[in-house]
């Protein structure tokens, strides 16, 4: 079982200290539109089942998820809510500041809102390095999966895709809507991919435009990708190799 923090004691905690190598994992997602088929909180479920997978086996500390990102583009449709990313660095940093004030000093920040996440967490991680003398790595799942990705034939990164749709089928089949999942199959451009499986990516990602999300909604109700084929049987060998990456990084870690 993972040692979940909002279901421990403070008395648990000093035990959890050692057996956990002052190891804590934070998962970091969003609530936004994911297309006609997935939950709004796809992002944040992704970041929690990883954690709390690697976190059983490691007996890492594993904390309450940030069920909140930098989502202004999603915005096109109801549900979805953005917070200014000066604020999540603060509100992460802080979170941070906490579990190092109870000795877990090493922490790992898994992302699931793909690459919008990952600018203001490593703003936040260098700050809380510098500042409060913590280990800080981030665990972003697009990058720790290109081997996996490409064996199981999976198509460009997008939203609410094969990839996402894939992985919560694994684990969370009763929030997926397959049946409502609409295509969108993604135009590559050129010198600006962003899909770390392709040696052309770049990294320079910028929000999408509301004119462009609209497209987008229009098309496939969201969707970028092509969800008609994810399967659970994919989501399940894509979902491993993650934790057992991460179970590596959390080793790694513990030996700083």
């Amino acid at each position: 079982m993972a040692l979940l923090l909002q279901d421990m004691r403070a008395l648990d905690i000093k035990d959890l200290l050692e057996n956990s190598r002052r190891v804590a994992i934070i998962p970091v997602g969003s609530t936004e539109q994911h297309g006609p088929h997935l939950p709004l909180g796809t992002d944040t479920y992704v970041a929690k089942m990883i954690a709390e997978d690697a976190g059983q086996i490691t007996q890492a500390l594993v904390c309450p998820p940030v069920w909140f990102g930098w989502s202004p583009h999603h915005m096109v449709l109801p549900g979805t809510i953005t917070i200014r990313p000066e604020v999540l660095i603060e509100y992460l940093y802080d979170i941070i500041e906490s579990l190092c004030k109870h000795g877990f000093n090493k922490i790992v920040l898994i992302n699931g809102h793909r690459i919008v996440n990952i600018a203001w967490m490593q703003i936040t991680a260098e700050r809380a390095q510098r500042l409060l003398g913590a280990r800080i790595v981030i665990f972003d799942p697009a990058y720790m999966s290109k081997e996996i990705a490409s064996e199981l034939e999976f198509g460009p990164i997008g939203h609410a895709e094969e990839i996402e749709t894939s992985q919560m089928l694994y684990k969370y089949p009763e929030l997926v809507h397959l049946e409502d999942a609409l295509d969108n199959p993604i135009i590559p451009q050129e010198l600006y991919s962003v899909d770390p499986k392709y040696r052309g990516d770049t990294l320079c990602y910028v929000p999408s435009t509301r004119s462009h999300m609209l497209d987008s909604v229009n098309k496939a109700g969201g969707t970028t990708g092509e969800p008609t084929k994810a399967s659970s049987e994919k989501g399940e060998a894509y979902h491993h190799h993650l934790v057992s990456n991460l179970v590596r990084v959390i080793e790694q870690l513990s030996q700083v």
